[in-house]
């Protein structure tokens, strides 16, 4: 396993990039090696001996990458818990078939029956229904707080075990305070603080560095990268690791390899990626906070954001991920809108090197924000393509839907 750093020790020995080229990369043998780690598929591992196979399933004869079955991982895997657990800095990391799925891991693996949970409110919507299904039918119970509460510590209870945030919040864009969570977590007693870092990844914000138990990505988004593949990451501290262990193998959960090799391939270049995101992200919100059609850009970075201040103490990048709100002329027409969009697909997930755009309603995803006083959100995730091209399709599409006969689809306009 590689060597976790603190963040002043990468910044002196080689730097991100380098580091996702050259990290978890197989051995030299016999003076030569391959450049990716083997897709190893393998369900049975066929031992030697009797006596191999009882050394290899020893408590800590190997660690959580003891290559013994494979339901708990194998070699192509371990590579890619290496490098994440290297990205996010921690102990260890666990693989899991999708980011929700490690979500539920997280939930059902160290909450009990009795047990009380606090949620941010801009959780990702489909972990609501998981609260909702499965966690209330076992006796825990939640409740949810305002990203922008400033007094966090009023809201827990006797029976707190959790907070369950993420930085920044779904749709909305809210960023955390985790060090300024994690401290009131940590003053109630035992109290875990998990953190969905997926619009990070782990590339421009560490949350474990910020006091945080557990960081939970999901690769399916820059991981990844090229919308082929489902993928999640759960990485701990070394107080959390072992539990979070036992409760992936318990629970039988495993990921394929040649899903890890996707994941791998994709990761390698995300230092190349992720800013390239960012960079025409920055240009088309920019654009977007002064056009007329537009009544708000969601994304940290901007100089008007009210999270800016926070976004540049702690974060050394930003994802191609915002929201807009749209301004009354078109506000009734956020599905049309995205309708007459070419270069923006229409899709649920992002991260990947394409565009796309999805209207996104608070109604059904909140408890404390109904979204009434906004104006109808959309959803972009900024991919590779020119950023001129971007800002023109958005252009055209917001002319469109705020005329009172848009064109069809297809006819294009240039600026």
């Amino acid at each position: 396993m590689l060597t976790a750093l603190t963040r002043d020790e990468k910044e002196t020995a080689v730097g991100r990039g380098t580091r996702l080229v050259h990290g978890a990369r197989p051995p030299y043998v016999d003076g030569r090696r391959p450049v990716n780690p083997p897709v190893v598929r393998a369900a049975t591992v066929d031992f030697a001996s009797m006596a191999d196979m009882a050394a290899a399933q020893q408590p800590g004869s190997a660690g959580a990458q003891s290559f013994t079955y494979g339901v708990r991982g194998t070699p192509t895997g371990f590579a890619l818990e290496d490098l994440i657990t290297d990205l996010e800095n921690g102990h260890g990391t666990k693989l899991y078939s999708s980011g929700l799925e490690a979500i539920a891991a997280v939930l059902l693996g160290f909450l009990h029956p009795g047990d009380h949970l606090l949620v941010v409110d801009t959780v990702y919507a489909p972990v609501r229904q998981l609260l909702d299904r499965f966690l209330h039918e076992r006796g825990i119970r939640y409740d949810f707080y305002s990203p922008r509460e400033t007094d966090l510590a009023r809201l827990l209870q006797p029976t707190t075990r959790m907070i369950y945030t993420e930085t920044p919040g779904s749709v909305t864009m809210e960023l955390q305070d985790i060090a300024g969570i994690a401290a009131i977590a940590h003053a109630h007693g035992d109290v875990l603080l998990v953190c969905d870092n997926t619009w990070a990844s782990g590339y421009c914000y560490r949350p474990l560095e910020h006091g945080a138990d557990l960081s939970i990505v999901a690769g399916t988004k820059y991981l990844g990268g090229h919308s082929d593949v489902l993928m999640g990451s759960v990485t701990a501290t070394a107080a959390t690791f072992e539990a979070l262990h036992e409760a992936s193998v318990l629970l039988g959960l495993a990921v394929s390899a040649d899903d890890c090799a996707l994941v791998l391939r994709g990761a390698r270049t995300l230092h190349i990626r992720y800013p390239a995101h960012a960079e025409r992200a920055l240009r088309l919100a920019d654009w977007l906070n002064a056009c007329d059609q537009v009544a708000a850009v969601h994304y940290p970075p901007l100089p008007d954001s009210p999270d800016h201040a926070r976004w540049r103490a702690e974060f050394d990048g930003a994802a191609g991920l915002f929201s807009i709100e749209l301004a009354p002329g078109v506000a009734h027409r956020a599905a049309a809108f995205v309708d007459q969009l070419e270069l923006f697909g229409r899709g649920a997930s992002w991260g990947g090197f394409e565009s796309l755009a999805l209207p996104c309603s608070l109604h059904d995803t909140r408890s404390l924000e109904t979204g009434a006083d906004r104006g109808p959100l959309v959803r972009l995730s900024v991919g590779l393509e020119d950023p001129d091209d971007l800002i023109d399709d958005l252009s055209r599409a917001l002319d469109a839907t705020r005329a009172e006969k848009p064109p069809a689809p297809g006819a294009r306009s240039r600026r």
